[in-house]
């Protein structure tokens, strides 16, 4: 499959595995393994295997009209994380997306560190792009795929210098507009419950959020911050509950997603403790749960339907090899009032 997967326009003739290996001095299987994203690969002979496509005209547009010829009509979404309903919802939103346009989506659920499986389908001409929702830097596979100009888009999270194209949220903004809130509605024993920084996402919110609160003269105390492995009602729960249990507990807290925002909740319920009366709480994305009766949960929106759409519009430039320089396009997201904090938007 190899032998024709790859073409160069400049001179009308294929280029084949057997002539990067050629060009790279490398076995033809090693040039195998490091376009389908195997990561067994020599740092040197990868390098010289990646300047041989180069040099042999592989390029973007080329790709694109290879795929023209034998266009599948499959996009590919790699999602994690199913437990959070973000994902689930995002994925309904772009798969509506998708077939407007005449696209079919294939899922792929995996870890994080494991976007082979949907790199692989792309050197192998079963999909024609991938839309991926949950990159971090340490995303092997998929940043050796970018380096081949393989068309990709980040959504949701982003990482800074990666040759593609990217469509987030305000998430540094978002954090903001939570601790601007908070701090001008009166609160001053302010909590946060935050996570792992490898996601884009986690961690702008939290910087966003610190800098403000430092910015206004309240910064965070550190007994007042807590840091879960992974995000889950559980996570959340317990880790409220590590705070509601102080002498002198928070009289507010931002839980950097909803998820654990309704633990959060449900830990001050157990406590007998009144929402919004003695604790407010914040979360972040808007799930559907979030504006259920029983949680009614202020929080921050992303305009998800807008991020689908972007991103679904860029990566059929790429496919179609239109489109010049990778755009990185980041949206504002709306805070959300409900009846875990005061049902009035911060004055002034």
């Amino acid at each position: 499959m190899l032998e024709t997967s790859l073409h160069t326009y400049s001179k009308g003739s294929p280029v084949t595995s057997h002539d990067i290996a050629r060009r790279a001095r490398v076995s033809q299987s090693t040039v195998s393994r490091v376009l389908t994203g195997n990561t067994k690969v020599g740092k040197e002979a990868r390098e010289r295997v990646i300047a041989a496509v180069r040099e042999l005209g592989y390029r973007p547009n080329a790709m694109a009209r290879a795929m023209r010829t034998s266009q599948t009509g499959n996009i590919g979404v790699v999602v994690s994380r199913l437990a959070n309903p973000l994902y689930p919802e995002l994925l309904q939103i772009l798969g509506k997306c998708l077939n407007g346009a005449g696209f079919r989506m294939v899922v792929w659920n995996s870890d994080e560190l494991d976007e082979k499986a949907a790199m692989d389908a792309i050197h192998e001409s079963r999909v024609d792009g991938v839309i991926m929702t949950t990159a971090t830097a340490d995303s092997t596979p998929l940043y050796e795929a970018l380096r081949l100009n393989a068309p990709v888009v980040l959504i949701n999270r982003v990482v800074e210098g990666w040759p593609c194209d990217q469509v987030s949220s305000d998430n540094l903004g978002g954090g903001h507009k939570v601790a601007e809130y908070l701090f001008k509605s009166g609160r001053r024993r302010i909590g946060l419950i935050t996570g792992p920084d490898d996601a884009s996402t986690i961690r702008d919110r939290e910087v966003g959020f610190r800098r403000t609160l430092k910015a206004l003269g309240n910064p965070i105390d550190s007994m007042h911050c807590v840091t879960v492995d992974v995000f889950s009602y559980k996570t959340g729960f317990d880790a409220a509950s590590r705070l509601l249990d102080l002498a002198d507990y928070p009289d507010a807290i931002f839980c950097v997603n909803d998820v654990i925002a309704l633990g959060a909740r449900d830990a001050a319920r157990a406590r007998g403790i009144e929402v919004p009366a003695d604790l407010w709480i914040v979360g972040y994305d808007d799930i559907e749960m979030a504006s259920w009766h029983s949680f009614d949960l202020t929080t921050i929106r992303q305009p998800l339907a807008l991020m689908a759409e972007t991103a679904i519009n860029l990566l059929l430039q790429r496919i179609r090899g239109i489109g010049d320089g990778w755009q990185h396009v980041c949206l504002p997201n709306d805070l959300v009032i409900r009846s875990s904090t005061a049902r009035y938007a911060a004055s002034g």
